[in-house]
């Protein structure tokens, strides 16, 4: 491939995340009504108007869709090339007024995750890259954090995750547990070294997970499922066991530090 491959690709996506800020300009967060999916997940106009304008922009003849907000067809699983997106990861947050979410955009050849857009428009920040040309942070070069130790950590953790309680065992780490929404947005931000870790230990699905992946392997940086395999996407089923994401000289010292609390909950699951 020429080192410019993705250089449309990355135009799409771009294009795509500006035209999402406009969409974003009609509604207030933390003013805006709710409904709640089964599973008690919220979606609001804005989740559904985000994804009609997405398709617009990025999908092309050829290529696969998979969105959390699309009925999903089948047909994606044809396709080498396959869009994978989440219109508004942290729906939560936005229906909270708490600028916590963004639009995630992942882009997926033969299963891997190669380049991916993520916008926080209430924070002004665009994290944009594909493994070929690196990540840029609103425009700018970035590359994850260089630590080789996980004492002072930022370690980036679900809100939500934090709230069950799900994160106790690691309380008294030596790391700095900040707890934050949206997942796609905690990994842009590993992927420009703003943090230095991002894990989950639960369940999580292609279209939270892949832009985020996406850049952060762009940029450098340590990602990896649960079961140590790498990351690959547009799978019949979309449903991931967890996530791991770090700078890259952190990756043994997130396996020693996760793995009992795998072994942990797969225990009790076979229970």
């Amino acid at each position: 491939m020429h080192s410019n491959s993705y250089l449309e690709i990355l135009e799409r996506i771009h294009s795509a995340l500006e035209a999402s800020r406009k969409v974003f300009a009609r509604f207030t967060p933390g003013a805006i009504e709710a409904e709640y999916k089964i599973g008690h997940d919220p979606v609001t106009e804005a989740d559904r108007a985000l994804d009609a304008v997405l398709r617009k922009e990025l999908l092309r003849s050829g290529e696969g869709w998979l969105s959390e907000e699309s009925v999903d067809d089948p047909i994606r699983l044809q396709h080498s090339r396959v869009w994978v997106v989440d219109p508004l990861d942290g729906t939560r947050e936005f229906v909270q007024g708490i600028p916590e979410f963004c639009v995630s955009i992942g882009y997926v050849e033969n299963g891997r995750p190669v380049a991916g857009g993520i916008c926080n428009p209430a924070t002004n920040e665009i994290f944009l890259g594909s493994v070929e040309s690196g990540v840029t942070y609103n425009g700018k070069p970035a590359h994850p954090s260089q630590r080789n130790t996980l004492d002072g950590a930022l370690v980036l953790a679900s809100r939500s995750e934090v709230k069950r309680g799900e994160w106790k065992a690691f309380e008294n780490s030596s790391f700095k547990i900040r707890p934050m929404g949206s997942v796609a947005y905690k990994l842009a931000l590993v992927s420009a070294g703003l943090a230095d870790v991002t894990f989950t230990l639960t369940p999580k699905n292609e279209w939270d997970v892949v832009a985020g992946a996406a850049l952060v392997q762009s940029a450098g940086g340590f990602v990896s499922t649960l079961e140590k395999t790498d990351l690959t996407a547009n799978r019949r089923d979309p449903l991931l066991s967890g996530l791991l994401a770090s700078g890259p000289l952190l990756k043994d010292k997130m396996f020693s530090l996760v793995e009992p609390h795998i072994r942990l909950a797969a225990s009790s699951i076979e229970k």
